[in-house]
């Protein structure tokens, strides 16, 4: 294996700082760093590696080139290099074409998007849990459902607000109990970790894969559309999403924010880390106080 060059370049969209552009053999390639005492053991980049494999050729992911877990004793960090794909980010496509008032194009976005999600929600899993090593096994999430979750992550917040968040939980919960099947669910799968061909707005790359885990098969809609709510985009990936697995597209919508609500209230437990945390704690206070899932907040 060839290790990258020592000449590396900060890649813009993350949080981390942990993702470089770089160079190996000649070519351009992605690399991802893994701190000795990151919170998913030294194996994750390895995890990370097996879950790409896994999917390959199935969705446009990178190719794996080389692989090191961390070593926790010595301090050095695990690695993850990847090949580049081409691609505009999905973010900013989104933001292009809506500034454009180009329902046309957001339409053809929330095609590909919803289709990918769609795709994923088709790979099978046994049962839902994290995955645990490199063969992907899949271990146990902790007890307790999403009422728990809202009490233990969001403590500090107003009574009144998390007694509201706690009613939406409780009827959200109900929602997502009616489907028992897992699947593989990528799990931050925004716009910001796709990248799209500008002109035909097919997706060229999903990215950072390290939420990936087996879980219900509406999460990653939710996720694609949890800030992204211009009605000609979310109508294509609800429509492109039911057109292959099945149901109402009113429905799914519904199981969508019901299942994002997973990560909107850890995201929420994390204001003032970053901009996305700030948001999502803004759009789930606004969940609270109206009791709807669908709120947006007054001024987004």
């Amino acid at each position: 294996m060839t290790s990258p060059d020592a000449s590396l370049t900060v890649l813009p969209g993350g949080h981390s700082g942990r993702t470089f552009l770089g160079e190996a053999a000649g070519d351009r390639v992605v690399v991802r760093l893994y701190p000795p005492d990151d919170r998913r053991g030294p194996e994750a980049p390895e995890v990370d590696a097996a879950v790409l494999r896994l999917v390959r050729g199935l969705v446009p992911v990178p190719e794996v080139v080389e692989v090191r877990r961390a070593h926790p004793g010595t301090g050095q960090p695990g690695l993850l290099v990847t090949s580049w794909l081409p691609g505009e980010r999905g973010d900013l496509a989104v933001a292009r074409l809506t500034a454009a008032g180009d329902a046309d194009g957001l339409r053809r976005l929330g095609r590909a998007t919803g289709t990918l999600a769609a795709t994923l929600a088709g790979m099978p899993m046994l049962r839902r849990g994290p995955f645990a090593d490199a063969e992907l096994s899949v271990g146990r999430f902790p007890d307790g459902g999403l009422v728990d979750w809202v009490r233990e992550r969001l403590p500090t917040w107003p009574e009144a607000e998390r007694r509201g968040l706690v009613e939406v939980a409780r009827v959200a919960q109900e929602r997502l109990d009616a489907v028992d099947r897992a699947c593989l669910v990528h799990s931050d799968l925004n716009p910001k970790n796709l990248l799209v061909d500008p002109a035909s707005l097919a997706v060229t790359a999903v990215l950072d894969w390290e939420f990936a885990h087996a879980g219900h098969p509406w999460t990653d809609v939710g996720n694609l559309l949890r800030f992204e709510r211009h009605e000609a985009y979310v109508e294509a990936v609800l429509g492109a999403w039911s057109g292959l697995r099945g149901g109402e597209p009113a429905a799914l919508l519904d199981g969508a924010r019901a299942a994002d609500l997973w990560a909107l209230v850890d995201l929420a437990a994390r204001a003032g880390e970053n901009p996305v945390a700030d948001r999502a704690a803004r759009l789930l206070r606004a969940v609270a106080r109206t009791g709807d899932l669908h709120a947006w907040p007054v001024g987004g």
